[in-house]
């Protein structure tokens, strides 16, 4: 066990709440070993019939992974990346394969891990204050922790809208794409909690709010148009022959990312929307990670963004038609035996 993520039973309900207010909850290795295993020894006890998985503090649920660590790690030897990614994705598959019903309080920032933590949960509850994102493409990374198999089966081209311009959504835009099952105010999450301790999940229908009207509602058929097309390069150009003030905003920003990564998620959610078991899904995504976080534009991605803070990444290749298929094909390849990803 560890501080960072507090792990107990209450009243028939396995808790885990997040305990690593000061980095928004971002998870570690450590954090991810010990959720995996209170999950497996919770799986068969007839002591917990249900799971809540929750944050202390008020300023998210869970902001990503340790992202400094896994730059630190690629420019090295990525050992320690990989084994961050191996735990984590273990994690993603254990709560996706979970015989009990989970639930998942995305209060505040819900973004990149806290994303693989609270899809997989039956029952996923939205505040006001709730931001769902997948920034990763404005890193050099990739949407992960299940991105290729929750994504493509959104709505419409709303998941390869998120995955590749990491645009940020709020409940009622959650509640519209299925992302949240439920939303209630945020005032009212502690006494939440305490109702579903009380009475299981179940409680949960009692509380809930309507969200009002989703402000995405009023531009998916353009969204659908515009994301429809074969490639990454069509919808640039569907977007620059639209001409309208919403698709100058998004070719805008998706200017500003990686064009490896952005050909990389476009796969990843094209290959993961045909999968039909979601461990595919995490091999594949496993295979992406252990070499992504070894190349330039990671590395690149994290000192712009987030320890030197210029904004001003210098991408490599600079344009999306320098990454050809032979460099997707290198990055998707399979491991050798021994160094592929596995399910518990």
């Amino acid at each position: 066990m560890t501080d960072e993520v507090i792990c107990r039973i209450e009243n028939k309900v396995g808790r885990i709440t997040l305990n690593r207010p000061g980095a928004l909850h971002a998870l570690t290795t450590v954090m991810c070993k010990a959720m995996v295993e209170a999950l497996t020894a919770w799986r068969k006890d007839p002591a917990v019939t249900s799971v809540l998985i929750d944050h202390s503090g008020e300023r998210g649920f869970c902001a990503g992974g340790d992202i400094r660590m896994l730059a630190e790690s690629g420019a090295t030897d990525g050992r320690a990346a990989r084994e961050f990614f191996h735990i984590e994705y273990r994690l993603n598959a254990l709560l996706m394969a979970y015989e009990k019903p989970c639930v998942a309080v995305m209060d505040g920032v819900v973004m990149g891990g806290g994303v693989g933590l609270a899809l997989p949960c039956k029952v996923r509850i939205a505040t006001e204050r709730t931001t769902f994102a997948m920034p990763e493409t404005g890193i050099g990374l990739f949407p992960d922790v299940g991105g290729g198999w929750h994504l493509p089966r959104l709505p419409g081209k709303a998941g390869l809208w998120l995955a590749l311009t990491g645009a940020r959504i709020k409940a009622a835009d959650c509640a519209a794409l299925g992302l949240a099952t439920h939303v209630t105010k945020a005032e009212d999450v502690a006494a939440l909690k305490a109702a579903i301790v009380s009475e299981g999940p179940a409680a949960v229908a009692r509380v809930a709010v309507d969200p009002g009207p989703a402000p995405l509602a009023a531009i998916r058929a353009d969204l659908d148009r515009l994301f429809g097309g074969p490639s990454v390069e069509a919808i640039f150009e569907a977007l620059e022959a639209d001409g309208s003030d919403w698709a100058k905003a998004q070719l805008t920003t998706l200017q500003t990312k990686s064009p490896q990564t952005l050909k990389v998620a476009f796969r990843q959610l094209e290959e993961g929307g045909q999968m039909t078991r979601f461990a595919d899904n995490m091999a594949m995504e496993y295979r992406i990670g252990a070499r992504v976080v070894a190349r330039q534009d990671f590395i690149e991605g994290v000192r712009a963004v987030i320890i030197d803070k210029d904004h001003a990444p210098k991408w490599s290749p600079e344009t999306l038609q320098g990454v050809d298929e032979a460099m997707l094909d290198a990055i998707f390849a399979p491991l050798p035996a021994d160094e592929e990803w596995t399910p518990l």
